[in-house]
């Protein structure tokens, strides 16, 4: 194959020629390396670069094979870290001009678990500052930019990581998911996002262990890439508290054979959720994704979820928390801060601490309704995002006429599912009219990341969407 063809080729059947001898991890790395320094300077998906150091972990990965080591699941494949996650050695940034010259001196235990099972680290990937929005811009130089479409965002705040996956830079991506930096990006960028069940992979080093919100997860191209890169991340970790304390199923074979788990589920199909602006075409395309699931054998029906709209309180947590964890800095240099991230702390400083522990108990009771719903349904389906990828200078004008909506009006289907913890996924179901990606999510029940992932699978089955490469 030539080399665009190996940049696209899933990290599945990488895996497979590596262990076969019909791959060096040296041939697919030099391929993908090539790629990120043709392609980088134009959509700026990685914040920091390591040739040097991923050549020389190729060759090493290519004389375990030949000695006939035992292999990990991930064993020479190229991976790509979120620039909020730190890689010993390497240039970590979290997007703030404070950590421009900042080189970590340790691992995060992503990073720990993509290294001990035989992966390779590319570079870090390019975020908005401290991950705070929906699109990847930063003071520390150009945005990045949407693959599909170059004078469009690819979301945020795991923008590079999506970026990356969607241009061949690389076949596997970690992410990180606050309010839906995994899935927003996956859906305007059209490749799979999936957010574990919160804790699912442990989340080290935090500075914020107990508001339980943050999740980790991958971006890929395909289902079986992410279910392969989730075998290597998932299981508890003491160092995260709150981490699931059971080990996690075997995801891979999961998503090899998913139709007979989704036989006679019952599943839900919400437009807007009772109160989300969706734009015509976007809920055109998803319907019709959504209505995929009857040719599984599933009960599909139409419904409004009838739980109040979550935005005020989950905005005014995500605001308070910034204030908290950056209010120095903004105070020492406010002109190291976005306007967007400055209005942010700003928002978090009026609120007081009655105001904060309000939306504790109001996602609490967010929460139990949500459970109410999912005691009737085993999936909900609903747009990812409610418009294609926007402009890489600003946001939309309007969705489906509502003007000037907010970050939290796009993200309507996306934060409430951190605030619950569920898993969800982003599967691409369709293009725009102008060529932009649509992405159907799927939402599973408390802990129900295996059938969110083999309904996903199954979606992929009917709908491949992974030899659609965008021509950059």
């Amino acid at each position: 194959m030539d080399t665009t063809e190996l940049c696209f080729t899933p990290a599945t059947e990488l895996a497979a020629a590596i262990r076969a001898r019909q791959l060096s991890p040296v041939e697919i790395m030099d391929a993908v390396l090539a790629r990120i320094d043709a392609l980088n300077p134009q959509l700026n998906a990685f914040l920091a670069i390591d040739p040097e150091g991923a050549l020389a972990a190729a060759r090493q990965a290519e004389a375990a094979v030949m000695r006939g080591d035992e292999l990990g699941v991930l064993h020479g494949l190229p991976v790509s870290i979120k620039d909020l996650e730190p890689t010993a050695g390497l240039r970590c940034t979290y997007g703030s001009k404070f950590y421009a010259d900042n080189i970590a001196t340790t691992d995060g235990l992503v990073t720990e678990r993509v290294k001990a099972a035989g992966g390779i680290i590319t570079g870090k990937t390019n975020t908005p500052h401290y991950g705070h929005k929906d699109m990847t811009d930063n003071l520390l130089g150009p945005p990045c930019r949407n693959p599909w479409k170059l004078d469009r965002t690819p979301g945020g705040s795991s923008g590079g990581a999506a970026a990356a996956v969607a241009a061949g830079l690389g076949p596997l991506a970690h992410g990180t998911d606050g309010a839906g930096s995994i899935r927003i990006p996956a859906a305007l960028s059209g490749v799979f996002g999936f957010k574990p069940s919160f804790g699912r992979i442990p989340n080290w080093p935090n500075p914020d262990i107990w508001t339980g919100r943050t999740h980790h997860g991958p971006l890929t191209r395909t289902v079986a890439d992410a279910a392969l890169m989730l075998a290597a991340l998932a299981g508890p970790d003491a160092r995260d508290p709150l981490s699931i304390d059971n080990a996690p199923d075997n995801y891979r074979a999961a998503v090899a054979h998913p139709l007979e788990a989704l036989r006679g589920l019952r599943v839900a199909w919400s437009a807007d959720l009772g109160y989300a602006p969706v734009e015509p075409e976007v809920r055109r395309l998803t319907e019709q994704a959504a209505q995929r699931f009857s040719d599984f054998d599933c009960t599909v029906e139409a419904v409004d979820p009838g739980w109040g709209d979550p935005r005020a309180m989950a905005g005014l947590a995500w605001c308070v928390s910034f204030a908290a964890r950056l209010g120095a800095q903004y105070d020492e240099h406010p002109d190291w801060f976005e306007a967007s991230l400055a209005e942010m702390i700003e928002t978090g400083r009026r609120a007081s601490g009655v105001d904060y522990v309000r939306t504790s108990l109001e996602r609490t009771t967010f929460t139990q309704q949500a459970q109410r719903f999912f005691s009737d349904y085993d999936l909900l389906l609903t747009p990812q995002m409610p418009t294609g990828a926007w402009s890489v200078d600003h946001g939309p004008a309007a969705i489906d006429g509502v003007p000037n909506p907010d970050m939290f009006d796009r993200l309507s289907f996306t934060f409430p599912f951190n605030m619950t913890g569920q898993p969800a996924a982003s599967v691409p179901c369709g293009f725009t009219s102008e060529g932009l990606p649509v992405a159907l999510q799927i939402v599973g029940r408390w802990h129900a990341d295996t059938l969110v992932l083999q309904a996903a699978a199954a979606f992929e089955q009917a709908q491949p969407w992974a030899g659609l490469w965008p021509e950059v």
